[in-house]
């Protein structure tokens, strides 16, 4: 297999195979993201990346395989057709597969049709991780995020409708000490509106080299503490009305905060206000991190 730069990949797909079907991410304008700026995006050909399925067929063992992430940043984005000729592929090569999954921010997603998305999850894609980071549109606009609120919820719901589930990922502490409650409640809008899957929860840390994380060096952003973002968190969570799965997966996060909506949600405020009434020397400290999110 050949890979071109760092290669992303969400947590839950640690023990994936990889295969890198597009090169960088095609918006890679966001303030808060320094994953891909290193990557001018294209989209790899097909013939390249049949290739390299077949070298993961020969490199580990088939029976063994039970996921597969195709990456970079918006793999969605691809034609339909050629997407089909690699979940083919995949499905020939792995047949013992479980899961093939990639990233698809909603203005990708809604590039296709239902019916498209609908022949994507016959031909074995699986799942999709959106980093929808948040649903408040002041917000959205301010980062960059080349997004809308409406966009995330008819994005959400076509996923959803075409059987593939979906993964959203929300930013908590994005939005500052200015703007975080509207950043809790319109997320939590968009959440009960698409119903997906799986919610990631991710705690925003500034990086070097991105446009949030130079005003936060320059005074001109203000990062929240682990309780302001924990009172967020909060928020959004007691807002909450889906049936999807929450999770906390990540190192930076306050509070380890996860269960099934509704069954868990009181246990889940419950672990949020424990986390709440802790002092600020047992958290970790808050600031710049040299590493992606």
């Amino acid at each position: 297999m050949r890979y071109e730069g760092i290669i992303y990949r969400p947590p839950s797909e640690g023990e994936s195979v990889i295969i890198q079907a597009t090169v960088g991410c095609p918006h890679n304008r966001c303030d808060f993201c320094n994953m891909y700026k290193r990557k001018k995006f294209r989209i790899r050909k097909v013939e390249d990346i049949l290739e390299d399925i077949d070298m993961a067929g020969q490199t580990y063992d088939p029976r063994f395989v039970r996921s597969l992430f195709l990456a970079d940043g918006n793999t969605i984005i691809m034609r339909t057709a050629h997407l089909l000729r690699i979940l083919r592929r995949i499905r020939e090569v792995f047949p013992f597969l479980e899961r093939v999954t990639s990233y698809g921010a909603s203005q990708y997603v809604a590039l296709k049709s239902g019916e498209e998305l609908r022949e994507l999850r016959q031909a074995g894609l699986t799942r999709i991780h959106c980093g929808m980071e948040t649903g408040h549109d002041p917000l959205l606009l301010k980062v960059h995020k080349g997004t809308t609120m409406r966009d995330h919820i008819a994005g959400g719901q076509a996923v959803r409708a075409a059987g593939i589930e979906l993964s959203m990922y929300y930013l908590a502490g994005l939005g500052g000490e200015e703007m975080w409650e509207g950043h809790a409640l319109d997320s939590a809008a968009v959440l009960n509106a698409v119903d997906p899957d799986f919610l990631r929860i991710r705690t925003f840390t500034p990086m070097p080299g991105t446009v949030l994380g130079t005003a936060f060096e320059a005074g001109e952003f203000t990062l929240p503490g682990p309780h302001g973002v924990l009172r967020e968190l909060r928020l959004l969570v007691e807002n909450l009305e889906g049936s999807g799965l929450v999770f906390s997966d990540h190192w930076l996060n306050f509070a380890d905060v996860r269960g099934r909506l509704p069954a868990d949600k009181e246990a889940m405020l419950a672990a949020i206000d424990s986390a709440l009434a802790l002092p600020r020397q047992v958290f970790r400290p808050v600031g710049m991190i040299s590493d992606s999110l």
